[in-house]
């Protein structure tokens, strides 16, 4: 762990990556230590243990995992470290398949504190999971600040489901550092909806590490009045015969502000790369504002890497056409709103899991609506 006395301080809007997000009003001091009181699945095959008593009782599962991923140097990964272990292991053993589902619960509960939370989820060669983890509130006027961690080590020819929402309280910080490594022929499925928080940044990134590895990366963020949500998502293709796809939808009322930065970086040697990335934004006023940089840094020439980005507002023509078959303008808005969002729901494979991100959607919706 680190000390506290050694902590890098907070970026301000001059760094890299932070010219969107100003941290100018976070006072870090303010907010005391918190306890998640968190809800952990169980599922039969796999290993589902707080952080704590996994460093304890299983070493030899956390053992050069356990802040392999996170970026060095980072203030916030490094005040995560810093802090006493609250968090889960998720470890699935070579050539286990489990077949439910495991749930995380991780309720931010207290006002004035700060929860740093680490989730490892560990999958060995061919094993397959889905993981469902959610970050809420009990309210939506708790002052309180998330800190999340989130390691995915994706073993050879395994298989990862991991699915992330976040529906803390819109005046609650939030900072998350996500990374996710795939090793050979392994598969990412990753899902992540944002719907709560006042301010801070999410980062999500994948290392396609071993050859023949892929990834699919779904995130959706509908932001209220007061809300700045600031997404950003890395693709990084290290081996060659690599495959990633990642597609964000936001959707933003009066008063919301969202700002999306995509990369996909290319490392030399990595032949016969094929990326892709989009995001689009549907500002629901004049008064939302949205901004979409995508972005490539490619180092090899065997490749096919596309972007695309698009901030609109709902389409004038398509609300008089539903109003002139009879439809109210607020529900002409309603269905324009859901079509958008149809093809996010679309890319998650069918089963509970698309029932429950287009209800925790349609929910959304009717909030900022």
């Amino acid at each position: 762990m680190a000390e506290l006395a050694t902590l890098p301080p907070l970026p301000d809007q001059k760094a890299k990556g932070w010219e969107f997000t100003d941290l100018s009003l976070l006072d870090l001091d303010v907010y005391e230590p918190g306890e998640a009181g968190a809800s952990l699945g169980s599922a039969e095959g796999a290993t589902v243990l707080p952080l704590a008593e996994a460093l304890e009782s299983h070493p030899e599962l956390t053992e050069g995992r356990l802040g392999a991923l996170a970026p060095a140097g980072d203030p916030f990964v490094a005040r995560n470290d810093a802090a006493p272990r609250e968090g889960v292991l998720v470890h699935v053993p070579a050539g286990v398949r489990v077949t439910e589902p495991i749930r995380i619960e991780v309720p931010l509960t207290e006002a004035g504190t700060v929860l740093n939370w680490r989730t490892l989820i560990v999958l060995e060669e061919g094993a397959e999971a889905e993981v469902w983890e959610h970050w809420s509130s009990p309210a939506d006027d708790l002052d309180a600040l998330l800190n999340a961690v989130v390691e995915l080590h994706v073993g050879q020819a395994a298989t990862l489901r991991y699915v992330n929402t976040q529906d803390i309280s819109e005046r609650a910080w939030i900072f998350a550092t996500a990374r996710a490594q795939v090793e050979r022929d392994g598969r990412l499925d990753w899902t992540a909806l944002g719907f709560g928080s006042a301010r801070g940044k999410v980062r999500m990134e994948t290392n396609l590490a071993g050859a023949g590895s892929e990834a699919r990366v779904t995130g959706g963020y509908a932001g209220g009045a007061g809300q700045h949500l600031d997404y950003d998502t890395t693709q990084e293709h290290a081996a060659p015969n690599t495959n990633s796809d990642l597609a964000f939808r936001g959707v933003l009322a009066a008063g919301a502000t969202a700002v999306w930065r995509g990369m996909i970086r290319v490392d030399p040697g990595a032949q016969q790369t094929d990326a892709f990335q989009e995001s689009r934004n549907l500002l629901l006023s004049t008064e939302a504002h949205a901004d979409a940089i995508p972005g490539l840094e490619i180092e090899a020439d065997d490749v096919r890497c596309t972007h695309a980005a698009a901030v609109a507002q709902v389409d004038r023509e398509q609300l008089f056409y539903l109003t002139s078959r009879g439809l109210d303008p607020a529900t002409a808005k309603s269905v324009i709103v859901e079509g958008f969002l149809e093809s996010l729901v679309e890319r998650v494979a069918e089963g509970p899991i698309r029932k429950e991100i287009s209800a925790a959607l349609e929910r959304r919706l009717a909030e900022i609506l």
